[in-house]
């Protein structure tokens, strides 16, 4: 383990942040974008614009005729370079949410064996209230009422 516990959050958050050089940057803006509904309504709105404007008002002069090859092209070039740049936004994200992970376990396991120890100082704590006979029938009878609750 590396020590690390749910206090060493928000420097990790600092030090994860600033790992990040410009393209990790610039991939994490495409995915974010890319990855909205924004982009979707925004991008099928310029392809109707795009297909309206070949087919209906440039009509005979259209630069990109049906079946808008000029169009497929640009499509799967923007398709060729947000996928990577996602791919690495999403890698990125996992590195991340895998460390978190551990840093959570890590900080349970603590708790655990703090938990542990309070336990562990309790039942010495009642074994030695058990042992004086003056307190043992009041302790007894305290044990029975918690275990009712």
């Amino acid at each position: 383990m590396t020590g690390l516990h749910a206090a060493d959050m928000d420097d990790f958050h600092e030090l994860f942040a600033q790992e990040h050089n410009f393209g990790d940057r610039l991939a994490d803006k495409v995915a974010a974008v890319g990855g909205s509904w924004a982009f979707i309504i925004g991008f099928s709105i310029f392809m109707a614009l795009w297909a309206a404007l070949n087919t209906i008002v440039l009509a005979k002069h259209a630069f990109d005729p049906f079946p808008f090859i000029f169009l497929n092209l640009m499509l799967s070039m923007v398709a060729a370079l947000q996928a990577p740049l996602i791919m690495m936004s999403q890698n990125r994200q996992a590195k991340k949410d895998r460390i978190e992970a551990r840093i959570d376990y890590e900080t349970n396991a603590h708790a655990a064996g703090e938990i542990g120890l309070v336990q562990d100082k309790l039942d010495l704590l009642i074994n030695v209230l058990l042992n004086d006979k003056n307190v043992r029938s009041s302790v007894l009878d305290l044990i029975q009422r918690s275990k009712v609750n």
